[in-house]
Parts: C-alpha cells; structure tokens; sequence
C-alpha cells in the first residue's frame, strides 16, 4: 500500500510542468513550438536560456520534494524500505511529467525529473558522476538526447552497484526492487525517446541550440 501511495504523491508532484506553465505566462503553448515536447530542451531551443533553466530546475525540484514528501510521511513508520518508497515517488513523478492528465497526457520526456530523483537517492559523487557525463556527451556530440539517454543507463549502473555493495541500507530483496524501477525508468527514456532515436540513425537528429524568448503581447 505505502508503494501505491508514494506513487500517488510522486504523479501529484509531477503534474507541475515547469515548460508549459512558463510558456503560457509568455502566452505561449510550448506545445505548440517546436518539437511539440514540453521538457527543457523544447523550452531551451524555442524560449531561450531562461525558459530552459526555469523548466530544468522546476522539473527536477518537483521530484526532489516529492522524495522528501515521503521522507517526512514514512521517514519514521518505513525506515527500513525508505530508499525504495524515495524511488516509487520519483517514478511517479516522471509518470506525473511524461503524462499529465490535464493536458491529455502530452508532457515532457522525464530526464530533468530523474536528474532530480538521481540527486535525491544517490551519494553526491554518485549524482555528480551523471552530471558529467550527460555535460561531457552533450558538448561532444551536441545532442541532448543522447545525453538524456546515457544519464538513464548510467543511473541503472549505479543503483545497481551501490545497492550491490549495500549502499542503501536495505535488503537484497527491496534492492532488487529497486534496480526493476531504475530499469523501468531506463525503458520510459527509450520509449519517449524513440523519435530522437530514430532521427540519430538517419542523421537527421537536431543538435542543441538556444532559442530567443518569444514573448508574446495580449
């Protein structure tokens, strides 16, 4: 029950859309501009730095106080599987932002959500390691989607490893649970990905540009 609900409370978070609620303060439906996505790359490419970082932080601090949500509810009934009711939020809360009910379940593509659910589940030098990559795969290759992509795959190692040495504090059996939601978000970047990914293979993929604000008067 405390899976389902932490669930719950990580969708609720994830409803928040960063992207889109900063387009329609510009009159903008982000939507509705460029690749139709309302994540931080669409927000950075057709609104500029500001929308992107605006969108960036709002979509990964969602999942963050999401994770502390269930940290202040369970932090003292469920200590024992704590880390693993952390990450039932945090997929919720990609579910919350890859598909919001209210806008007919058209929403971002999860990876600023996961980098928050990556901050608040994993050592710093863990989450900085993430970092990095995702920066040093960007700047080579100019495509944020493989970017994106490496980040989820890198995340997966990681839980993996750091629950395998015992990092979390919790059984081998919760630990597995964990790597099963680690993988699942793994699968959720792939599937939204999907068209990024077969733009990569024809060489057809956009590579990372900043957009000039579109402020729109009335």
């Amino acid at each position: 029950m405390e899976r389902i609900i932490c669930l719950i409370i990580g969708y609720i978070f994830g409803l928040f859309q960063s992207g889109y609620i900063y387009g329609k303060f510009h009159h903008i439906d982000i939507r509705k501009e460029g690749s139709g996505n309302a994540g931080t790359t669409n927000a950075l490419r057709t609104l500029g730095w500001k929308a992107g970082l605006f969108t960036f932080l709002g979509d990964s601090f969602k999942c963050i106080f999401a994770v502390i949500a269930v940290h202040l509810i369970f932090g003292k009934t469920q200590q024992d599987i704590l880390p693993l009711l952390a990450m039932y939020a945090g997929m919720g809360a990609v579910l919350g932002h890859n598909y919001p009910f209210y806008m007919r379940f058209k929403g971002g593509k999860g990876i600023a959500a996961t980098a928050g659910l990556i901050a608040s589940t994993l050592p710093v030098p863990l989450g900085l390691a993430c970092l990095l990559i995702f920066i040093a795969i960007v700047a080579f290759t100019k495509y944020v989607s493989v970017g994106s992509l490496a980040v989820v795959t890198v995340y997966l190692i990681e839980v993996i490893l750091y629950g395998q040495r015992g990092g979390f504090g919790v059984s081998q059996r919760i630990a597995a649970e964990m790597y099963i939601i680690a993988f699942i978000l793994l699968v959720s970047a792939v599937y939204k990905h999907r068209e990024n990914i077969k733009r990569l293979l024809n060489g057809t993929e956009n590579k990372l540009s900043v957009g000039k604000s579109k402020r729109k008067e009335g």
